[in-house]
């Protein structure tokens, strides 16, 4: 049944033949959750269903003609058995089969021939409707997710009219004809109203983004990068999972590597994130130019052993005070090549390579270069999800200063390198503070992820959940 089936993609989300950088995969348990969640839905919606009117014209030996008309049908009651959908590696897409369907319908019916009008009321019931769709899953030109009806069958096992009110003659005829001619009619619009469906989702398919901006700085890519993969078991997606910097959009000197995300049929929803989709986001801060900064006294803590003036840096540049007294400093701090992080199992580590401008500030304003350092630092870091939260900690590995240039004579590099240090293990307590609190996981709106697990393997994080969806009008 394709609504139960597009209740499990949408718990994928949407999604050429490069390396995927993200992957989702839709499981067997995702798929019959989604089928239950989607039966439900469908009987809901069918209970509150007004059938289009049902006009004709009856034939009655010498009388002739007799125009009716059944208006007003509702359904009261609705019998959906839970139906049976599966991957179909065959067409890969899926099979959704519904047997021993049964509704219970109401309505009034209105005759005339002549000047003779008759009217009254009608119950029906039909058994055993019976239909079996495949769905086929692609992707279009544009690499968006596409789905098309591969096949259609239904059939009707019975159909019993009790109608009230008028002659007794009328209404045996009116029952006789429309037996066949509901459940052929009834049968005749099953399967056009399946396809109209499938169809009404490509539509929705093709509209949907597969690229969003972040921010002003970083675009996020993600069309698929291939046909979809159905197995016995699951449904793969393939999606590019590159950011690109919105003003200057350019490829990074690197590439996607293949990665497969470990099977857990015990969870609904797998979803492997690569490295490469990380770096490519530093990529694209560091092409956009986003990652430097200009730092000033003023943004240092009152309770700082070293403030940003050339009295306070003397001790390690002892040339500065006596050549440039009692001046305010700034720093240009930018990282000089792309930050990379690598993934390994339980692990996540940061390499960065940054620099540092120092200048002194004139009394009108000028800025007069100093010196010149190149610091590198190696982070590691472990994440976790717990109680719904994303969650981690950070240590700084390592960190080397060195000496570039200079216009002021000797800088005392160790120096600077021992005091950065403790910089950054008073930043490093209080990022871990931030990080222990944790972020609470994306919700969408009808949905929220559950049961969720994180893992950091060679190259890539997978992360493995359930699923529950928040039914709303």
């Amino acid at each position: 049944m394709l609504p139960a089936v597009t209740l499990g993609l949408m718990l994928v989300s949407l999604t050429c033949g490069e390396n995927p950088a993200v992957q989702v995969v839709l499981t067997n348990k995702g798929l019959q959750y989604g089928k239950h969640v989607g039966t439900g839905w469908i009987q809901e919606k069918l209970e509150s269903v007004t059938l289009p009117d049902i006009s004709g014209k009856l034939r009655i030996g010498i009388i002739g003609n007799i125009d009716f008309t059944l208006s007003g049908i509702s359904v009261t009651q609705c019998d959906l058995p839970e139906p049976s959908v599966e991957f179909y590696q065959s067409t890969t897409g899926f099979k959704t089969s519904v047997s021993g369907l049964s509704v219970a319908l109401t309505g009034e019916w209105r005759a005339h021939y002549g000047i003779i009008h008759s009217s009254g009321t009608v119950n029906l019931a039909i058994f055993n409707v019976d239909v079996t769709s495949v769905v086929k899953l692609g992707n279009d030109t544009n690499r968006h997710l596409s789905v098309s009806s591969v096949s259609c069958n239904a059939a009707v096992g019975g159909v019993d009219i009790q109608v009230h009110g008028g002659p007794s003659w009328i209404v045996k005829k009116v029952v006789a004809h429309f037996k066949g001619k509901i459940a052929g009619d009834i049968r005749d619009r099953i399967c056009p109203n399946v396809e109209e469906s499938i169809a009404i989702f490509e539509q929705h398919l093709q509209a949907m983004n597969v690229s969003f901006d972040v921010n002003q700085v970083v675009t996020l890519d993600l069309p698929l990068t291939g046909l979809p993969i159905v197995d016995a078991s699951s449904l793969n997606l393939g999606l590019k999972g590159e950011f690109y910097s919105i003003k200057a959009p350019t490829e990074p000197p690197f590439q996607a590597k293949p990665f497969t995300v470990p099977e857990q049929p015990g969870r609904m929803l797998s979803v492997g994130l690569s490295e490469f989709t990380l770096n490519s986001a530093s990529y694209g801060y560091y092409s956009a130019g986003a990652l430097q900064a200009v730092i000033n006294d003023s943004m240092l803590p009152k309770f700082s052993p070293v403030h940003l003036n050339t009295s306070s840096m003397g001790p390690y540049v002892p040339g500065l005070p006596k050549m440039f007294p009692g001046l305010l400093m700034s720093l240009q701090v930018y990282a000089r090549e792309v930050p990379l992080f690598s993934l390994l199992p339980g692990a996540v580590y940061l390499d960065l390579k940054g620099a540092v401008k120092a200048f002194a500030i004139q009394p009108n304003g000028t800025q007069t270069p100093l010196f010149k350092l190149n610091v590198d630092s190696l982070f590691s870091g472990k994440v976790w999800i717990a109680d719904g939260q994303l969650k981690g900690s950070m240590a700084l590995n390592n960190l080397t200063v060195t000496l570039v240039s200079s216009e002021v004579g000797t800088v005392k590099t160790d120096a600077i390198q021992n005091i950065l240090w403790k910089a950054s293990s008073f930043a490093m307590i209080q990022v871990n503070r931030i990080l222990a609190k944790g972020f609470t996981l994306p919700r969408m709106k009808q949905a929220e992820l559950v049961n969720t697990v994180l893992e950091v393997d060679k190259g890539f994080i997978a992360v493995f959940s359930d699923a529950q969806v928040l039914m709303t009008d």
